[in-house]
């Protein structure tokens, strides 16, 4: 087999504003186990979009988005359900960027030789496969955005801004993420920024300009994120998987108090997760666990044990058809950052 036999069959990324999903949500209520957790989580999604007082945090880590439901995040921007994320580099440069730039993620199968996928310069995530090739076209495109900026110090925050204001005029997708996030002013935070393709880009831009270059500071993402849930008056998570992102976006509330704050839990938390609370870790703790840490209140919170593309499509689509986003305020955190 070819190179092009394994890259035939492109991952069509689900479209929430398609279909209407509530009467299968509201079946599963009446249910038991993941089915009635996850209308649950359907209806704390509609109390975050009804509250007025809300900031709605999005967190990403896995590999959702190159699986399909890369346009369900953009969707969540788009219809403004979201008013800052927390991701995972990958989902953030390697899926989201990626296609922005024209390329795809294709059908694979975890039922093949790796050995043959690498001759073919093929990377598999599970039962998707993405062209190498390609992907190096993206870690080049991060080594350009770099190369054009002052030298020092930014935040992943500072650095994804440029990358949505690079796609206003290079893009080839419209409507992806990164762009979406730039232009409502929503800010994204990935606080391990290179541990994906942006770290091979940025690594070159270092190498070819040892002396003066850009960097990432973690630091400055934690202070940045923290600066948002000090401003906001409630806050509400809505969290696919774990890891850091999830930790990232629940310590806020801590680091607020160490300022000097008296930033309030987070009111609203959603976890999406198949991870196990036995290893005592769960993608950073159950929901319960981080009231123990004064991160998140218990009263509207809930754990879907559930592989997320499987739910999230219909936890979003029930609040896109529900419709609390229509007269929600559009809070552009981004905004708080170009103040003078």
């Amino acid at each position: 087999m070819g190179k092009k036999d394994f890259l035939k069959d492109v991952i069509e990324h689900i479209d929430i504003t398609a279909f209407d999903g509530r009467p299968l949500i509201d079946a599963m209520r009446l249910m038991s186990f993941s089915s009635r957790d996850t209308a649950q989580a359907a209806d704390i999604l509609n109390r975050m979009l009804s509250d007025k007082d809300c900031s709605i945090i999005l967190t990403l880590a896995g590999s959702t988005s190159a699986g399909g439901c890369m346009q369900v995040y953009a969707d969540m921007i788009r219809y403004n359900m979201v008013d800052a994320i927390v991701a995972t580099g990958a989902s953030i440069v390697d899926m989201d960027f990626f296609e922005a730039l024209g390329f795809k993620h294709y059908k694979g199968t975890p039922n093949v030789d790796d050995k043959v996928l690498r001759n073919h310069y093929i990377d598999r995530i599970y039962d998707t496969f993405i062209d190498e090739d390609e992907l190096q076209v993206c870690d080049n495109t991060i080594q350009l955005i770099a190369d054009s900026l002052q030298p020092r110090p930014y935040s992943s925050r500072e650095f994804i801004y440029e990358m949505g204001k690079y796609l206003t005029t290079n893009a080839k997708k419209s409507h992806s993420l990164v762009q979406l996030a730039y232009e409502n002013n929503v800010p994204i935070f990935c606080p391990a920024f290179s541990d994906s393709s942006a770290g091979f880009g940025l690594v070159k831009h270092q190498w070819n300009n040892p002396e003066r270059h850009v960097s990432i500071d973690s630091v400055k993402d934690f202070l940045e994120l923290t600066q948002i849930k000090i401003r906001a008056k409630q806050t509400g998570l809505f969290m696919i998987g774990g890891g850091t992102p999830k930790n990232f976006a629940q310590d806020t509330v801590v680091c607020g108090e160490v300022l000097g704050f008296d930033p309030p839990m987070h009111k609203y938390a959603i976890q999406i997760t198949v991870a196990d609370v036995r290893d005592g870790a769960c993608s950073s703790s159950t929901l319960k666990e981080a009231a123990s840490w004064g991160k998140v209140d218990t009263v509207y919170e809930q754990m879907v044990y559930a592989e997320a593309t499987t739910v999230v499509p219909l936890i979003v689509n029930y609040a896109y058809m529900t419709g609390h986003w229509k007269n929600r305020k559009k809070y552009e955190w981004a905004k708080i950052f170009n103040e003078k």
